[in-house]
């Protein structure tokens, strides 16, 4: 469904000068910057997949989907998406898109929502029995019964958001960008909004590229992960791979029937990589590293040692695993396979 191949975007900026000297020296000769933003991106999308595409703030991500919504051209590279250019045949694509950017709104702002929505199918040419249809199935889903007929500029930024999804799906594209599509949203509303995303990718067979900072949307959503830095990709593989890969170090959370410390719990360990934080006077936090002692070793050790109630281990962190990422505490080397 979307097939990238080596796109680049290099963004040539003019850099002003001080003074009025200055600027009579631009006058003669302006002094150009290039800054690479996105370098030989290559990925691709099957129908029906929900990939997260994630970055830090500054990586390439907002400017990849750019290009692959036609907004912006590439300085080189070849995107196809259901079998158009996007900045190449635009009016053609973007009847094949739906686009969710978080901090913008496609409804208009001064009339009811319903009426905007009205709109939005004259202008993609939905036909009304197609349109009602979706309608009520994306008013069921999001529960937007009751803001139908108010209007955008009254709305919190949640409802806005969960109104902005359903208009992004009227005209029935197969594949979907969103950008942050939970942002402002309380814990209900998110819920309802990734089982929309859930539904129309499995049930309706609609390819989602989600880019967000929330990780827990990505982790409940996406079985594969593109992570992009400094314009180029780092990882591209399953979420189950890179915490197999990057997530060494597991947590355990025990209950105890009596009172136990940290400190007799790190005496049990000597010479081990773990570490035990007081949670309360019978619980204890066990950070370990699975390279020096594997899960089921820890176990029996603290079984045998202590009297246990609950023992709950925990699984690494997508969200702590791309932090460290991100701020350069760890190296990854980037997979071109889904299942890598």
């Amino acid at each position: 469904m979307i097939t990238v191949e080596n796109l680049t975007k290099v963004y040539r900026t003019f850099t002003r000068r001080e003074g009025i000297f200055g600027g009579l020296l631009d006058l003669l000769h302006r002094d150009y910057r290039e800054t690479l933003a996105v370098d030989g991106v290559s990925f691709s999308v099957e129908r029906g997949e929900i990939i997260g595409y994630i970055g830090s703030n500054g990586a390439g991500k907002s400017t990849t989907i750019k290009m692959l919504t036609g907004i912006l051209r590439p300085t080189s590279g070849h995107v196809s998406i259901n079998g158009l250019v996007p900045w190449k045949q635009r009016t053609a694509h973007v009847r094949n898109i739906g686009v969710l950017f978080g901090q913008r709104t496609q409804l208009f702002w001064d009339i009811a929502v319903i009426e905007s929505f009205r709109l939005l199918r004259k202008m993609y040419d939905v036909h009304k029995v197609e349109f009602d249809g979706r309608l009520k199935e994306m008013t069921e889903l999001l529960d937007l019964g009751p803001l139908l007929n108010k209007p955008t500029r009254k709305l919190s930024l949640g409802q806005r958001m969960r109104c902005d999804f359903a208009a992004s799906l009227l005209h029935d594209p197969p594949v979907i960008f969103l950008d942050e599509p939970t942002i402002g949203l309380d814990v209900s509303a998110k819920f309802k909004v990734r089982d929309a995303i859930r539904h129309i990718a499995l049930e309706r067979g609609k390819t989602v590229l989600l880019t967000t900072h929330d990780l827990t949307d990505v982790e409940d959503l996406c079985q594969r992960i593109i992570i992009i830095d400094n314009g180029r990709i780092i990882f591209n593989g399953s979420i189950k791979g890179i915490k197999e890969r990057m997530g060494k170090v597991r947590k355990a959370l025990i209950d105890f029937h009596d009172t136990v410390s940290a400190s007799s719990i790190m005496q049990s360990f000597d010479g081990s990589s773990v570490d035990a934080v007081q949670r309360a006077p019978n619980q204890v936090e066990l950070t370990f590293a699975t390279e020096s002692i594997s899960p089921s070793d820890l176990m029996r050790r603290i079984l045998s040692d202590f009297n246990v109630q609950d023992f709950v281990l925990k699984g690494p962190e997508l969200s702590d695993i791309v932090r460290k990422i991100y701020d350069g505490e760890t190296a990854i080397a980037s997979r071109d396979k889904a299942g890598e």
